[in-house]
């Protein structure tokens, strides 16, 4: 059993040892996964390489949602987050004066036409019936208003549910990008640093998920996904080595809700002894089930 990012999830997973330690034996060992760093992508790996997955046969997490009441569980199988990508583009021409720009190659308004271009990748490139986003979240070009930059740097990310989507949008990006260079005479330098993987959810794991949540929380608390998720998460990592399911857990609070990486998240606190007790029945199914 894994748990990340804020407190509340460690007092979840701390929760259930508490429940698990009072209730009756369970038929095999159970481990528990207080993980780091999982906000920035790179817990899940660490604690791979330093054995936390040695010789566990199935994994469960679990990650609170504003968007959902307390009382509710969402386990689904399939795709539940998208794998999370950031890409950086650095298009190199020649700077100069503004009153002599044919002396010159503009690495702004390659830029900025490049900016354009990368809109079409999703819209018109993707099946519609696929799921990605790329989004451009940094441009950087020009100092002054009389000088005509010789250099533009994008950054941005890429998120996709599907590899086969995920290698798509990768050699989209870096046509789209050489042909923005070639058009405008710009030295163009594409980098793909690859973040977190999809999360996607087993069917064993995810039934035996479902199975826990209804008793803990009955059948009207189990929840379906509205629509995808495209935002990344590192327990990826753990199920490109074991079956596992990765839950949300409805923790909206009363009054504004606010973003949860925002300086004033809150949520509600009932939804610690729900996950505990979600966490300590479904380590005591899924130790029935590999035991059986």
């Amino acid at each position: 059993m894994h748990a990340c990012g804020h407190d509340g999830h460690t007092a979840i997973l701390l929760g259930a040892t508490e429940l698990l330690l009072r209730g009756s034996s369970i038929p095999c060992s159970i481990r528990l996964i207080f993980q780091p760093a999982e906000e920035v992508g790179t817990g899940a790996s660490a604690m791979i390489k330093a054995g936390a997955l040695d010789d566990v046969q199935m994994i469960f997490g679990a990650h609170i949602d504003l968007n959902y009441p307390v009382g509710n569980v969402i386990a689904v199988d399939g795709p539940v987050n998208a794998s999370a990508d950031r890409f950086s583009i650095r298009l190199l021409g020649k700077g100069g004066h503004a009153a002599r720009p044919h002396q010159t190659r503009d690495a702004l308004i390659g830029g900025a036409q490049l900016v354009m271009a990368l809109q079409t990748v999703v819209s018109r490139e993707l099946d519609p019936g696929q799921s990605g986003v790329l989004t451009v979240g940094q441009f950087k070009a020009g100092q002054r208003h009389n000088i005509i930059s010789g250099e533009a740097y994008l950054e941005g990310t890429i998120r996709t549910q599907e590899e086969v989507v995920r290698e798509q949008m990768f050699s989209s990006l870096q046509r789209i990008a050489a042909s923005i260079g070639e058009l405008h005479n710009l030295e163009v330098q594409v980098e793909i640093h690859e973040g977190t993987p999809a999360v996607i959810n087993l069917g064993e794991p995810a039934r035996l998920a479902r199975q826990a949540a209804e008793i803990v929380v009955g059948g009207d608390g189990l929840q379906k996904l509205p629509s995808a998720n495209m935002s990344g998460e590192d327990f990826g990592f753990y199920l490109e080595k074991v079956a596992g399911c990765f839950v949300r857990l409805g923790a909206r609070p009363q009054g504004e809700v606010f973003p949860a990486h925002s300086s004033r998240f809150h949520f509600d606190e009932k939804v610690l002894e729900t996950g505990a007790s979600f966490m300590a029945q479904v380590a005591k199914s899924a130790a029935k089930f590999l035991t059986s």
